[in-house]
């Protein structure tokens, strides 16, 4: 297997193929990051391993948006894509023991880990996936600007400011919440439009704590990814507990990991309130935790993780939601 390391950036390629993890033999080449640098990028490997593309491993880091038009043109050109979590990145340099940063540097960790740590690869999310997540993307930005305005014009009012600032603020917060009802009726419809969808949020919305908000992010993350197991799902929206202890001097209370995207949880925070009130399952747990001397705070985030299980679970059952425990 060919195994080639690319640092995304804006602008740039930085390229290592990594002929031999153990001698650090490596070819680079910089390129452009446009869809006639990836063009440029298989032709350049093809001609330099003398190999066929589907024999090629392009290994890369989640670096916000740019590497996303990269990895999709190279699996569509057949070949084999890992995008990596930086975090792991990271932590493979130190294992190395990098100290310095540079750009080929980086191309050589990023292909070393690929080459070492057998990473699963990656697959694009469904196009329909995709453009619900980015419709849900664009409401949350939106709820945000009027929560803003919001705050600005409770600030007006106290500070008794003219009615030109008055107005244009009222103004803008009408803009926004007319957006916000739009974007809303916009996922509604690409969920309602399609059966299979449509199902998995009823069936979503058959769990006591899961509303029409809740039930639309989650039905955009299970189907995002390929996930096997209710725990995938958990650590990927950053709800796994992380552990810091040594010995008998070194201990820490556990927390959640927070690796995912923090606009997910902030919902499922407020549906795992709500379900530790209506949610039979959901109420017994948070109760038995508080009862065992946890904080609150640990058993929401018990609570939260349990409800992204159960949702898991009646999607991949297809099932309504059953209680577990006797009332």
């Amino acid at each position: 297997m060919i195994i080639v390391g690319i640092d995304v950036s804006k602008k740039k390629l930085d390229v290592l193929w990594l002929i031999d993890p153990d001698t650090r033999k490596a070819r680079t080449k910089s390129l452009i990051n446009s869809p006639a640098g990836y063009q440029a990028l298989i032709a350049w490997i093809q001609k330099t391993a003398k190999s066929k593309i589907d024999e090629v491993q392009f290994m890369m880091e989640a670096t916000g948006i740019y590497h996303e038009a990269l990895a999709y043109a190279l699996y569509e050109a057949g070949a084999q894509v890992v995008v990596a979590n930086p975090a792991k990145i990271k932590a493979h340099a130190g294992s190395l023991g990098s100290r310095n940063k540079t750009d080929r540097k980086d191309s050589f960790v990023i292909a070393h880990y690929g080459a070492t740590m057998n990473p699963r690869l990656w697959k694009p999310e469904p196009p329909k996936i995709r453009e619900i997540k980015a419709l849900i993307a664009r409401k949350q930005a939106v709820e945000k600007d009027l929560q803003r305005e919001k705050n600005r014009l409770e600030k007006a009012e106290i500070r008794q400011t003219s009615d030109v600032v008055h107005r244009s603020i009222k103004s803008m917060i009408k803009v926004l919440e007319k957006q916000q009802k739009a974007l809303e009726a916009e996922i509604d419809q690409r969920i309602d439009n399609d059966p299979d969808l449509k199902e998995d949020r009823r069936l979503l919305e058959s769990i006591p704590g899961i509303g029409t908000v809740v039930s639309a992010l989650m039905v955009a993350v299970i189907r995002s990814r390929d996930f096997t197991l209710a725990r995938q799902c958990s650590a990927f929206l950053g709800l796994n507990p992380v552990f810091h202890e040594s010995g008998t001097s070194v201990y820490k209370p556990p927390r959640l990991s927070k690796m995912g995207d923090s606009r997910i949880r902030a919902k499922l925070y407020m549906a795992a309130i709500v379900a530790t009130q209506h949610n039979p399952d959901i109420k017994q747990q948070y109760a038995r935790l508080l009862k065992n001397g946890k904080s609150k705070k640990s058993a929401l985030g018990a609570a939260m993780r349990k409800l992204v299980q159960i949702c898991f679970g009646v999607l991949k059952h297809q099932t309504e939601y059953q209680q577990q425990v006797a009332i």
